[in-house]
C-alpha cells in the first residue's frame, strides 16, 4: 500500500495498553503513515513511547462509584466525545484503532459518529471492559489469544488472531539464543511486576531465593524491578541473604536483562507474556489476583500449558513454594532450555505486522462514503470465527 493515510490510536495509560500501541505506530509509521495518539494524562507521559508521535488528552471516567459516579463519568465520556469529535474534522483520519481502556472510549464513540472504521485490539485473554463495550459496533476485532472469553458468537465472525506487539527491542531477542547455563555457572533471574512492580514479588522473592542449598544460591544473580516504596527493604533483604542484586523501580534496558534471564519471575500481565514469548524465556508466572475477569491467570494459561511457564496463584506464592519451584527448574538445565523453547513456541512475532496489515485494510471514509455517512470496511476474512 502506497498511500499515506493517517490513523488514530487510542488507548488507556497503563502499560499494556500503551505498549502494542506504540508497537503499532512505529510499523504504520515505516510504512509512511502518520500516526496520532489520543490517551490520558498517564498515558502521554509513558518514556521513550511516543517521543516522536502528536499526542492529545480527552477526558475519560471510569464506570464506579455507584449512579453519582456513572453520571460523572458519562459527562466526561460525553466530552472527550467531543473533543474527538473536532479532532477528526481536522485530522480525517482513515482509522481509529482502540486498545482498550477507558481514555479509548470516547475516541471510538465520535468515530461511530462519523462514521470512521474503527478496530479495536485486545490484549487479554480476556475481553476488557470497554472492548466489550464496543465489540458490537467496531468493523473488526485483532486479539493476543486464540481463545479470548467474553466475545460473543457474533463477534467471534470479524476476530483475527494477530498476538500482542512487543517493541522492536523486544522482538529482536528472537534472533538470540537461550543463554547458556553451565552446571556450576550463574544463574541470572529477573524479577519484573509490569510497570508499576509489584509488592507480592518484593516480599517473597527475596526469601524465597535465601531458601535455597547454599551451592545453589551462590550462583544466583538477580535484577529485580521493586515499587519505589518497596526498594530499600528489598535491597536490605538481599544484602541479608548475600544475594548479588540490582534493585530499580524502572528498568529502561528490561530488554538486554531478559535476554540474558535464565528463569523470569513476574506478574502475567498481556504484555509481560507477549515478551516472555517473544524473546523464549522461562518464567514463574503470579497473576495479580484483583485483575477484572482473572485476566491475568487467563494469560498465563497458553505458555504454562504449552510447557514455557509455571503459575502460581498469590495465595500458594510462598517463599517454600518459590524455592522448590526454582530449584526443580534450575537444576534441570536441559529441562529449562526446553521450558525456553516451548515460550519461544509461544511467540507471535509478527503481530505487529498483521495488525497493521488489518488497519490498511479498512476504507478511509473521506473519500469514499464521505463525513458522517454509515459505513462497512472490507477488512478481509477473519483470522478464525
Amino acid at each position: 500500500m502506497n498511500e499515506r493515510r493517517t490513523y488514530v490510536l487510542a488507548a488507556g495509560g497503563t502499560g499494556g495498553h500503551m505498549v502494542p500501541a506504540a508497537a503499532l505506530a512505529g510499523e504504520l509509521m515505516r510504512r509512511g503513515h502518520h500516526v496520532v495518539l489520543v490517551s490520558d494524562d498517564r498515558g502521554v507521559r509513558f518514556p521513550d513511547l511516543f517521543d516522536n508521535i502528536k499526542t492529545h488528552v480527552l477526558p475519560a471516567g471510569r464506570l464506579t462509584g455507584g449512579p453519582l459516579g456513572w453520571l460523572r463519568a458519562a459527562r466526561r465520556v460525553l466530552a472527550g466525545r467531543s473533543m474527538a469529535l473536532k479532532l477528526y474534522r481536522e485530522l480525517r483520519p482513515a482509522c481509529v484503532v482502540g486498545f482498550g481502556g477507558y481514555p479509548a472510549l470516547p475516541a471510538l464513540l465520535a468515530a461511530f459518529n462519523d462514521g470512521i472504521p474503527t478496530i479495536i485490539h485486545e490484549q487479554n485473554a480476556v475481553l476488557g471492559r470497554v472492548n466489550r463495550f464496543v465489540a458490537g459496533k467496531v468493523d473488526a476485532i485483532a486479539t493476543s489469544y486464540a481463545d479470548v472469553a467474553r466475545l460473543s458468537e457474533k463477534a467471534l465472525l470479524k476476530t483475527h488472531l494477530v498476538g500482542n506487539p512487543v517493541r522492536e527491542s523486544v522482538l529482536l531477542l528472537r534472533e538470540r539464543p537461550y543463554p547458556l547455563l553451565e552446571e556450576e555457572g550463574i544463574f541470572r533471574v529477573l524479577v519484573t511486576g509490569g510497570s508499576q512492580g509489584a509488592s507480592v514479588l518484593s516480599q517473597v522473592v527475596p526469601d524465597g531465593l535465601a531458601l535455597l542449598p547454599m551451592h545453589f544460591r551462590r550462583r544466583l544473580q538477580v535484577t529485580h524491578q521493586a515499587r519505589l516504596e518497596d526498594i530499600e527493604e528489598v535491597r536490605a533483604k538481599y544484602a541479608l541473604h548475600g544475594i548479588p542484586a540490582e534493585i530499580a523501580t524502572y528498568l529502561p534496558d528490561l530488554p538486554e536483562h531478559l535476554a540474558w534471564a535464565h528463569i523470569v519471575i513476574a506478574r502475567a500481565g498481556a504484555s509481560t507474556i507477549a515478551e516472555l514469548t517473544a524473546a523464549g524465556r522461562p518464567a514463574i508466572l503470579v497473576p495479580l489476583p484483583g485483575a477484572t475477569d482473572d485476566h491475568q491467570t487467563a494469560n498465563a494459561r497458553e505458555i504454562s500449558e504449552a510447557g514455557g511457564a509455571r503459575t502460581i496463584q498469590q495465595r500458594q506464592f510462598t517463599p517454600q513454594e518459590l524455592a522448590k519451584q526454582i530449584q526443580r527448574l534450575g537444576l534441570d538445565t536441559e529441562g529449562l532450555a526446553l521450558a525456553a523453547a516451548r515460550a519461544f513456541g509461544c511467540g507471535r512475532p509478527f503481530a505487529a505486522r498483521d495488525l497493521a496489515d488489518l488497519v490498511e485494510s479498512v476504507d478511509a471514509p473521506w473519500e469514499s462514503a464521505g463525513l458522517g455517512q454509515s459505513r462497512k470496511s472490507p477488512v478481509g476474512r477473519p483470522a478464525y470465527a
